[in-house]
């Protein structure tokens, strides 16, 4: 009996998406929900599984097709079936693979084109697939693991902070990080890669915003020794209790959400001549991941507690890690804060996220002098940045929602009444 694979169900506002990896070829045997194929559209990676068990019968669409939503991609048979080889699953590479070493017939076409574009000696190459045979990540990986190799002499080690922002006193080394599969052994050297979906919509929509709004941005800047001293005070009780580590992000989503309740404007929209004023606050969190930067959504963020935000932004972080975040999870919101301090950025111009019309910039603390009642004194401080569309927002409102940021970070007590 035959089983029609076909794509998932996009939403309304993804068109088409495009076919990232087959991690089975014709003639594997597949268990039911096992992973098949990885389909990459504008905003995640869907994965489609296997319906029962069988064997895969054909591949319709390879790696690199676009394909519709629902479109037939692939079929699946009952063991025990006669499976032939789809053409379009053994396309060749562009260039020959450098050897040719048992099991490579096995090989799909983005393996032995990542063998032939970095002339790998495929035997050195741990795999990880069905009988040992080579998949694109162990191949991958082992490019990374070069890469990483040939700059480990000379390259310091960076342990990264489980803190949303990082508190320094002076500026940490940095290693450039490689994308996967660019890996230069020669002089003068260039690799075409095209874009990936994710990061070609990500272009496509800060190049939007910047020519549709009349983009503004105002700063400020924050003593964060008050929540660093109540964070210090708390945090084990804190954990204790919740089960959550309380970091300085959960600061800033309560109280940007309760500056948005006094500036409307800030929370809206525009829709073409129309402004859409929102009675709830979702709130965005940009999170940087391998395919590119990514903004899930706190939703009614208003109603969450200091613990439950902490414990979603914790979840998202580690779903955008693995590649699992969902499109619902990124659907939607009336803000966005982007952390740029986590990277040590001391001051930026975040750009909107289209069509809100206002995004909150933070950025790395540092201690700085500062007057205080006539005296000098060093105080950890961070810059915020308040980009916004001055299409809605006049600066008066800009500047006056900042500050109200300002003096809730300041003095949190504000935040428990609402002040």
């Amino acid at each position: 009996m035959s089983t029609e694979i076909k794509a998932p169900q996009f939403p309304e506002a993804v068109a088409d998406g495009t076919i990232a990896t087959w991690h089975k070829r014709p003639g594997d045997r597949v268990s039911r929900e096992e992973l098949l194929v990885d389909i990459e559209t504008d905003k995640v990676v869907l994965e489609v599984v296997a319906p029962h068990d069988g064997v895969l019968a054909r591949v319709i669409k390879s790696e690199g097709e676009t394909v519709l939503s629902q479109e037939l991609i692939g079929v699946l048979e009952a063991e025990g079936a006669v499976v032939e080889a789809a053409p379009t699953a053994a396309k060749p590479a562009e260039k020959p693979a450098p050897s040719a070493e048992p099991g490579e017939d096995a090989w799909g076409p983005a393996v032995r084109k990542l063998i032939a574009e970095h002339n790998l000696d495929p035997s050195k190459i741990p795999g990880t697939g069905k009988g040992g045979r080579l998949t694109k990540e162990d191949v991958v990986a082992y490019i990374d693991g070069l890469a990483s190799g040939a700059t480990a002499a000379s390259a310091p080690v960076i342990a990264a902070s489980s803190a949303p922002v990082a508190v320094a006193t002076k500026a940490a080394p940095s290693v450039a990080a490689t994308p996967a599969g660019v890996m230069f052994t020669g002089d003068r050297e260039e690799k075409r890669v095209p874009m990936t979906r994710l990061r070609a919509r990500v272009a496509e929509r800060l190049v939007e915003a910047q020519r549709t709004a009349a983009m503004l941005t105002t700063f400020n800047e924050v003593n964060m020794k008050p929540i660093m001293d109540m964070r210090k005070n708390y945090k084990d009780v804190f954990e204790k209790a919740h089960g959550q580590r309380l970091g300085f992000m959960s600061f800033f989503v309560k109280a940007a959400v309760e500056s948005l309740k006094k500036f409307p404007s800030v929370n809206a929209s525009i829709d073409g001549n129309d402004i859409v004023y929102h009675g709830f606050y979702d709130v965005g969190v940009a999170v940087s991941s391998d395919r590119g930067l990514v903004v899930p959504i706190l939703r009614n963020a208003d109603r969450m507690g200091f613990a439950e935000i902490e414990g979603k932004i914790a979840e998202y972080g580690d779903k955008a890690k693995q590649g699992k975040l969902s499109l619902e999870d990124m659907t939607g919101g009336t803000f966005t804060i982007s952390n740029g301090g986590v990277f040590g950025s001391l001051l930026s111009t975040p750009i909107l996220n289209p069509p809100q019309t206002a995004i909150l910039g933070m950025h790395k603390i540092q201690d700085r002098p500062m007057a205080v009642n006539g005296q000098v004194v060093i105080l950890p401080m961070m810059y915020l940045a308040l980009s916004y569309d001055h299409r809605l927002i006049d600066g008066k409102e800009a500047v006056q929602y900042l500050v109200s940021i300002k003096e809730m970070v300041e003095d949190p007590a504000r935040l428990l009444l609402e002040l």
